[in-house]
């Protein structure tokens, strides 16, 4: 059996990076170019562009587009996609800008030129409309809505030819191109890998959802966002340390995976874990774990509407298809790890397992129960948080599993 095709009608990677002679001079012109500066979020998303992670795109999108992606979860051109990949400006800069012109888009955090992009659309958007419609809500706490709502008046849309992955290359040596991803489980012989979406530390939970979906595909993707994240959130090389020595003790060898992927969280719950299915796709997996709350942030969403979204998009939207597993924990009767589908015990006999729960114990110094997490990776985030020099304030939210 072959690996999942990539997402879209092409079914090929379809990476914008430039490379060799034609990157060199690229790099050249587009230093005559006018600079737009662009968010670490719409860095994310260029670099995804770059390596193909959101193929079929071929660049930020236009009103068409996006209007509905928000409304259907389609393309213009009919390609399924959930989320709006979008860049904009103020409307001072927009104005200076010609339809058809080339424009340099640069990091506002580094001052580095990411990419070129020809602008053949300018439009303005309801963002109010945007939020409500990706993120089912438009109150400013919820984290997504607020980068959306703090974006610049006008977006622009057009192709792009993308020069730089930013700094993850040489930062992480987890991060993985979709092609490395997909040539790394060709080697190994696998053609179904379920990708389990991390962005915390595993703790027991991970490791039994993990062991599920080994238990009916030839291996998990353990796949660590590698870009920004929530104050209070553990670093990557640290989350990175704890995967590492809960593999070596406790997974059979050669049924695992780790890789890094750049994007920001938008903590749109159901609509993310179908973005987070998309590139998935790309990357050659063939199922996604979509746990409790998956991708979610406080209140904002029902504990398995992220399972059930995948059920209200069309069969042929996706190959990549979810592995939905119930709210899982440690219960002392049972004596293991159960789930609410296998665990007939009360509510007394479970030790719920929340990776913000951990965070707030070891910040605080608290003594962690057994069977919360391996010792092994206790070791390594203790350490994490012995060094701090400032106190972590860690705000306990509904608890989240599949990442």
């Amino acid at each position: 059996m072959a690996l999942v095709n990539p997402h879209g009608k092409e079914k090929r990677l379809k990476p914008l990076l430039l490379q060799g002679a034609e990157l060199q001079e690229e790099k050249e012109r587009a230093k005559g170019m006018t600079q737009v500066r662009i968010t670490s979020r719409e860095v994310g998303d260029l670099i995804m562009m770059g390596i193909g992670g959101f193929t079929p795109l071929e660049g930020f999108m236009g009103y068409e587009d996006w209007k509905g992606v928000c409304s259907e979860m389609r393309m213009a051109d009919g390609t399924f996609w959930p989320i709006p990949i979008t860049v904009s400006t103020t409307e001072g800069q927009a104005d200076s800008i010609k339809t058809g012109e080339e424009v340099a888009l640069v990091s506002e955090e580094t001052g580095e030129i990411m990419a070129t992009m020809k602008v053949t659309e300018k439009y303005k958007i309801d963002k109010a409309f945007e939020c409500q419609q990706v993120f089912r809500t438009t109150d400013m706490e919820h984290p997504g809505v607020a980068m959306v709502m703090k974006q610049a008046d006008v977006n622009l849309a057009g192709p792009v030819k993308v020069l730089s992955e930013g700094r993850f290359p040489q930062e992480y040596d987890i991060y993985m191109r979709p092609a490395e991803a997909r040539a790394l489980f060709e080697s190994k012989g696998w053609s179904t890998v379920a990708a389990l979406q991390l962005r915390n530390p595993m703790h027991r939970s991970h490791e039994y959802l993990a062991k599920i979906a080994i238990e009916v595909c030839d291996a998990v993707y353990i796949h660590m966002l590698l870009g920004k994240l929530k104050p209070g959130d553990i670093p990557a090389d640290v989350r990175q340390r704890a995967i590492d020595v809960l593999i070596e003790h406790y997974f059979v060898k050669d049924t695992v995976a780790v890789g890094g992927y750049p994007l920001d969280m938008r903590y749109a719950g159901p609509r993310e874990a179908l973005l987070h299915a998309v590139f998935r796709q790309n990357y050659g997996c063939s199922h996604l774990i979509v746990g409790r709350d998956h991708a979610g942030v406080g209140d904002y969403y029902g504990p398995f509407d992220a399972q059930k979204i995948f059920d209200e998009i069309p069969q042929d939207a996706l190959e990549t298809k979810p592995l939905k597993i119930d709210w899982t924990f440690y219960c002392y009767k049972c004596d293991g790890m159960a789930s609410m589908r296998t665990c007939p015990h009360g509510k007394e006999d479970r030790l719920i397992l929340s990776g913000t729960k951990l965070r707030k114990m070891l910040s605080e110094g608290q003594e962690v129960p057994e069977h919360f997490s391996r010792p092994e990776v206790l070791k390594v985030l203790r350490e994490y948080y012995a060094g701090l020099t400032e106190k972590v304030e860690i705000k306990e939210h509904k608890y989240s599993q599949g990442e």
